[in-house]
């Protein structure tokens, strides 16, 4: 992997309704009040390429709801747990220039003031979409890991799919077990992502902390000592 930006980059990855957002705030509030200049950035948004065309073949090819999903309004979406490999070959075309594109904008920002990028999901939430089993799927998880710059903190954000449903009802349950599945593969595949297990808010915030202080500490990097005191 690239490692020119590693150490400016914090990525969040996991099941839809883990928390992420919930604890990307929270850091984000704990680096800032440490000192630390952060920009955050959402995949989708500030990456992805060809977003709104891919928004509108999922929505003609597959009928599912669009928007987020939330206890009083749950939704029955149709796109990543889609699995055809048609479907999945349009996802190599795609995932490929998200890649690219990605190498680009985190080299771009690198070279700026900001002292910590956070991305709310990362490459890895794609790569988790694939069919990993197969070796082909693999050999391309490899070919895109060696193109974009490895976090210095890469989360993986565990949750029970359940509980993860009943916060964010988007997908049926059997596709949140086998997304978690797929997540954790490819942790153990990659071999540098950071599990933060399924607990209470306050404790997954206490182990998000206690894995940047170990991790991200560098000497050309500003001192994790200025961080605020672990509570």
């Amino acid at each position: 992997m690239l490692s020119t930006q590693a150490m400016k980059i914090i990525s969040f990855s996991g099941i839809d309704g883990a928390g992420k957002s919930t604890q990307i705030a929270a850091l984000q509030s704990w680096l800032v009040e440490a000192g630390f200049r952060v920009r955050l950035l959402t995949f989708w948004d500030d990456v992805a390429v060809f977003t709104r065309f891919r928004e509108f073949i999922s929505r003609r090819a597959f009928q599912g709801d669009q928007g987020i999903g939330t206890p009083e309004k749950p939704l029955h979406r149709r796109d990543k747990n889609v699995t055809s490999w048609p479907v999945a070959a349009l996802r190599f075309c795609f995932y490929l220039g998200d890649a690219v594109n990605l190498s680009l904008v985190a080299g771009r920002i690198a070279n700026g003031s900001t002292d910590l990028i956070i991305f709310d999901r990362y490459i890895y939430d794609e790569l988790a979409n694939l069919p990993l089993r197969y070796r082909i799927a693999r050999a391309f998880v490899r070919l895109v890991l060696k193109l974009v710059p490895r976090p210095g903190v890469a989360y993986l954000i565990d949750a029970d799919p359940a509980s993860a449903r009943a916060r964010k009802p988007e997908y049926p349950p059997e596709f949140l077990r086998r997304n978690r599945d797929a997540y954790l593969s490819l942790h153990r595949f990659t071999g540098h992502m950071s599990v933060v297990e399924a607990s209470s808010i306050g404790d997954a915030q206490a182990q998000i902390r206690q894995i940047l202080i170990e991790k991200l500490a560098a000497p050309q990097r500003k001192s994790v000592s200025s961080l605020p005191v672990l509570p």
